[in-house]
């Protein structure tokens, strides 16, 4: 039998708990998980990519050997078939993102039949969480410790204090 790999795309700028909940269930689904970090020229980042991949490398490395961690910059689906990958697994929390999930599955699917889109529904408790609201949180000197691990809201408070003293 073939192995199944999948493919979980997304800027994570910050990884959230939301994030490693999907990782962290979607690494289950198959043999290989490539988390692809990248960027997305409608969202301004607060952190580089390189400070991105090193973010999610340190979050993921207790989940499972199964679980590596990429940058690319091209389609999903040219990213997808590089690493040979079977299915997209995305996230869903709702009802907004399932429209555009569901179009850009409906695309992808145009592109290449032969990989499948996987989605799974975020935990109940993190239903909320999204990056763009953890990094205004925070920039207003919110709490920001419900939706992401101490590592992140460290790197996330020392960002900030960079950009406020700069």
């Amino acid at each position: 039998m073939a192995e199944r790999i999948g493919v979980y795309p997304g800027t994570f700028d910050p990884i959230t708990l939301g994030h490693i909940d999907i990782i962290r269930r979607g690494a289950h689904l198959v043999d290989q998980l490539v988390i692809g970090v990248t960027t997305n020229p409608s969202k301004e980042p607060m952190f580089t990519i390189s400070e991105r991949l090193a973010m999610v490398r340190r979050e993921v490395s207790g989940l499972g050997a199964n679980i590596t961690v990429v940058e690319f910059d091209s389609l999903l689906m040219d990213f997808a078939e590089s690493q040979k990958a079977t299915m997209i697994i995305r996230g869903l929390r709702a009802v907004a993102d399932f429209e555009y999930e569901f179009q850009m599955a409906g695309m992808n699917q145009q592109l290449n039949d032969d990989i499948e889109t996987v989605f799974l529904m975020a935990d109940v408790s993190l239903q909320p969480i999204a990056s763009r609201l953890v990094k205004e949180i925070a920039r207003y000197g919110g709490c920001i410790d419900k939706f992401v691990t101490p590592a992140v809201a460290q790197d996330v408070k020392r960002h900030l204090e960079g950009e406020m003293g700069a």
